[in-house]
């Protein structure tokens, strides 16, 4: 009895892909509109040269950059918690 109830406490995969994957997707929305309203695509410059991609392209790249910063973030938040119990 007492193992199906710790088995019935773990998050499953999928809730804790949620967990992780929405606060992510909401921050990179955020910041990608708040870092770009403040840079010009066009002028940025990446390790001495201008960025040869089209300004969508730029947008995109920034965007899935800044999500995968906020899943590493919220992923190592979510397995301290999961350490913690």
């Amino acid at each position: 009895m007492e193992h199906s109830t710790i088995t019935a406490r773990k998050p499953r995969l999928r809730s804790i892909l949620m967990i992780v994957l929405w606060p992510a997707f909401l921050m990179a929305c955020a910041a990608t509109g708040l870092f770009f309203s403040l840079v010009d695509p066009m002028e940025l410059i990446v390790l001495d040269h201008r960025l040869q991609m089209h300004e969508t392209g730029v947008y995109t790249v920034g965007f899935f950059a800044f999500w995968l910063l906020g899943i590493l973030s919220s992923g190592l938040t979510a397995l301290l918690v999961q350490k913690a119990h």
